[in-house]
């Protein structure tokens, strides 16, 4: 093999090598604008449906790579920021449609968004197809309507200090004489005391325009006093018992729509086939 045939080798594999980096690096960009342009498209064709303004605000919690790192998403300050942004520029008699699915997240950037949701003129519905816990029930608090699947989840709304339940390191400081109570233990149960009763005002102020106060203030205490773990799964029929305005029945837009989001890069371990009902024959 001749000086050339090794350098024409060598330029090939590097071209080959070349091509393929740049595949990996694009394949993702593009699926994203593939994706992004259906999203577009399903949402303009519910709101051209249901004559409102449709905002989604999807996190997906389940781990997604990129370059090797893990990702996460909540409810933070960007996103009340361009829900707020949203709402303010829809017109006052222009229903709006929430479809939410997030874990939670900050209290303040959750309860921008409630205000903002609870001061929109026209009517404000909210869709949860799979859960809308914590900061996401806040939300959905201050919408008129919320929509539920069958097996849709909402959750307490107590908060998080240091990522344990503010309620229960109440409860602990309270098990025992203050005198065998340590100082940071008090700081943080003080912590906890305020956190609490922020929450449970925000939700009275953002749900008595739709309940009567004593059933908004009755509400807000059961979902931020710590009888449930944070992740409790609170059901269509468990909200509707507390005297929230629930509907179950997605629209089939909505759950379509929900597919359209990138699902994480590790593959589900769930696996099936489109269901055949038995004696269907080939044509």
């Amino acid at each position: 093999m001749n000086e050339r045939s090794i350098r024409a080798m060598d330029f090939n594999l590097s071209t080959v090598f070349f091509v393929f980096f740049l595949i990996m690096v694009l394949q993702p960009i593009l699926m994203g604008r593939m994706f992004a342009l259906r999203r577009a498209q399903a949402i303009r064709a519910i709101e051209r449906k249901r004559g409102s303004r449709v905002i989604t605000m999807i996190h997906r919690q389940e781990k997604r790579s990129l370059f090797g790192f893990s990702m996460s998403s909540q409810i933070g300050l960007e996103d009340a920021q361009s829900i707020i942004s949203a709402i303010k520029a829809t017109p006052d008699d222009t229903p709006i449609d929430i479809v939410l699915h997030t874990p939670g997240g900050l209290v303040i950037a959750s309860m921008q968004i409630a205000r903002a949701i609870e001061a929109h003129p026209a009517k404000v519905t909210v869709f949860v197809p799979i859960y809308a816990m914590s900061g996401g029930t806040l939300m959905a608090l201050a919408a008129d309507e919320i929509v539920m699947g069958e097996f849709s989840m909402l959750g307490p709304i107590d908060p998080q200090i240091m990522g344990i339940s503010a309620a229960s390191i109440i409860a602990a400081r309270d098990a025992k004489p203050i005198e065998h109570v340590s100082d940071i233990a008090l700081v943080l149960a003080d912590v906890s005391d305020k956190a609490t009763a922020q929450v449970k005002r925000g939700a009275v102020e953002i749900m008595t325009p739709r309940l009567a106060r004593d059933k908004a203030e009755a509400l807000a205490e059961t979902l931020t006093s710590g009888q449930w773990t944070h992740d409790y799964a609170l059901t269509p029929a468990e909200a509707t018992d507390l005297g929230l305005s629930i509907t179950v029945g997605l629209p089939q837009e909505v759950l379509e729509l929900m597919t359209l989001y990138p699902s994480p890069v590790k593959q589900s371990a769930v696996e099936f086939l489109p269901f055949d009902p038995p004696g269907r024959r080939m044509g």
